[in-house]
C-alpha cells in the first residue's frame, strides 16, 4: 500500500544546516547587496525556510568600503542617532560614515532588512562585514555566491 503523507515538516535548530559564503561588495548598488544578503541571512533561497526559526546561512561580505550607492544618495541621505541628552540628535551621512566606518553603512543597510525581533538579533549576527578583502574565517571553507543567481 501506497500511502502519501503530506505533513509539513518545519526547521529547527538541530535541523538546520547552515554554510558560509563569501559576497564581494565591490562595485555593487548598496540597497541591492542588502537585499540579496539579507535573504541569504532569513534562509529564504532554502526550501527548508521556516519563519520562525534562524535557517540562513553565514556571510562574509568583503571589500565593504567599496560598495555604491546611486543618484545623489552618497551626500544627501541622512542617518540619525540620538545621544541621549537633550537636543542630541545627530545627523550623518553615507559619505562621512564610510570615510569613518566604512562597514557600517552595509551593516545599517541589512540590518534594516531583517525582522525587528529578538530573531533578527540573532540573524544580524550571521552577517561579517569586512574592509579590504582579507577575511578571518578560512577555516570555515566559505562558498563564494553569485549574487545574480539570488532571485
Amino acid at each position: 500500500m501506497n500511502t502519501l503523507s503530506y505533513k509539513t515538516v518545519s526547521a529547527n535548530k538541530a535541523s538546520v544546516e547552515k554554510e558560509w559564503y563569501v559576497v564581494d561588495a565591490e562595485n555593487e548598488v548598496l540597497g541591492r547587496l542588502a537585499s540579496k544578503v539579507a535573504f541569504v541571512l532569513r534562509g529564504k533561497h532554502k526550501p527548508s525556510f521556516t519563519p520562525h526559526v534562524d535557517c540562513g546561512d553565514n556571510v562574509i561580505v568583503i571589500n565593504a568600503e567599496k560598495v555604491k550607492l546611486t543618484g545623489n544618495k552618497l551626500t544627501e541621505k541622512q542617518y540619525l542617532r540620538h545621544t541621549g541628552y537633550p537636543g542630541g540628535q545627530r545627523v550623518e551621512t553615507p559619505e562621512d560614515l564610510l570615510a569613518r566606518k566604512p562597514e557600517a553603512v552595509l551593516e545599517k543597510a541589512v540590518r534594516g532588512m531583517l525582522p525587528k525581533s529578538r530573531l533578527g538579533s540573532e540573524l544580524f549576527r550571521n552577517l561579517y562585514v569586512v574592509v579590504g578583502d582579507k577575511h578571518d574565517h578560512q577555516a570555515q571553507q566559505p562558498k563564494k555566491l553569485d549574487l545574480n543567481k539570488i532571485k
